[in-house]
């Protein structure tokens, strides 16, 4: 939360602490040191005090947590038919939507309440610059954008056909995302995170591999908790063998992992997912916590002390893209508030809960971003999961 958000929300207040001082406040973050405040307001240490623990207060009466959680991958504009039941092919004409599944989830955590920056690169085009303007309308933190002027900013056409299956079509040879340098990348952003959250796509070519790989290190030495998605796109991939490596090349290193029932069967070579043996062979020593998805089934959990399944919400789905970020999403949410959630498993079904609730919204409509909830629809929508 940045402190001029603040300043609109209670301006008498704030004057009453700060007085005239308070238009300063617009280039001034949360997380801002102590001594930073001090010599941007001069104050005395004092009122920096007074300032912070007020700053605090406002964030916990609105809901939003200070701690981070920075998403690190692709970002691109995703054109879904504007009917449903179609093949690509077949589709009379397509509404364009801001995607990818990295800022998918740093959208939805800030629908929800939470504090979220993306990492990434778009092309220096209009599509481009419409991604980062999204970014900003949702309070994104968006310092970690680049931008590429010598290669466009990705494309997908997604849609679900007739017979229930999702359909791909990507344009990215190369595209910006794919273009990241470890030398763009924002070390301090990444090391302000709770949680660095990411998938596999950006595991797919150099120099963006490289990137991702440093950011990780990054993160890890940071001590923020690690989110995995693999996210399984295999149009994108030179082999599905490729993309089982490339996902399992840094499978060990992630504290959370959400897969879905398909992904296990994709990793595991054709083992049955619904099967925990099976499951639990994906689960490494150092692993806090693994998600399996199952649509508006639900969701299934493990950890090193306890396991389980948490029902779904059923709805009528139109577009089923970015369901599995919005999930996501609510749980990084959670967890970034109460990372104790890992081991009590009564508020981690909670969780839960309120994470397949933020899924099942997202269906209803078509296009990722513009589907991911509020939290105010989410509380509103839990009641039909617990009758």
């Amino acid at each position: 939360m940045d402190f001029s958000a603040a300043a609109a929300s209670t301006p008498t207040a704030l004057q009453r602490v700060w007085g005239p001082k308070t238009s300063n406040l617009s280039t001034l973050r949360f997380g801002s040191s102590p001594s930073r405040l001090q010599t941007k307001l001069r104050l005395s240490g004092q009122s920096v005090k007074r300032a912070c623990g007020f700053a605090r207060a406002l964030a916990d009466d609105n809901g939003k947590p200070s701690e981070l959680i920075v998403c690190f991958g692709e970002m691109l504009i995703d054109f879904v038919p504007t009917v449903s039941g179609v093949s690509l092919g077949e589709a009379p004409a397509f509404k364009k939507a801001a995607g990818g599944a990295p800022a998918n989830v740093a959208v939805g955590i800030s629908r929800l309440g939470g504090s979220s920056a993306f990492v990434g690169k778009v092309g220096e085009d209009e599509f481009g610059y419409m991604l980062v303007d999204i970014m900003k309308e949702n309070n994104v933190e968006h310092r970690g954008i680049r931008f590429d002027s010598g290669a466009r900013t990705a494309l997908a056409f997604v849609t679900l056909r007739a017979d229930g299956e999702r359909e791909f079509m990507f344009f990215r040879n190369p595209s910006a995302d794919m273009l990241l340098k470890e030398s763009e990348l924002d070390e301090d952003l990444i090391k302000e995170a709770k949680i660095f959250h990411y998938g596999s796509i950006s595991l797919i070519a150099e120099p963006c591999k490289s990137a991702h790989l440093a950011a990780i290190k990054m993160a890890k030495e940071a001590g923020c908790l690690l989110s995995y998605d693999p996210n399984l796109r295999l149009p994108l991939w030179p082999s599905a063998e490729a993309a089982r490596e490339g996902i399992l090349s840094i499978w060990d290193t992630a504290d959370v992992i959400k897969v879905s029932e398909e992904e296990i069967e994709f990793i595991t070579q054709g083992e049955d997912p619904y099967d925990d043996n099976v499951v639990l062979k994906l689960f490494h020593e150092n692993l806090k916590l693994l998600l399996v998805t199952e649509g508006q089934e639900g969701c299934r959990y493990y950890t090193k002390d306890f396991s389980g399944r948490v029902s779904g919400l059923k709805v009528t789905a139109v577009d089923t893209t970015g369901a599995g970020d919005a999930f996501v999403s609510g749980v990084l949410t959670k967890l970034a508030s109460d990372m104790t959630l890992l081991k009590d498993e009564a508020r981690m079904r909670e969780a839960l809960q309120f994470a397949n609730v933020c899924g099942a919204i997202t269906v209803t409509e078509r296009g990722a971003i513009p589907a991911l909830p509020t939290k105010e629809a989410v509380l509103a929508a839990l009641p039909r999961v617990l009758a």
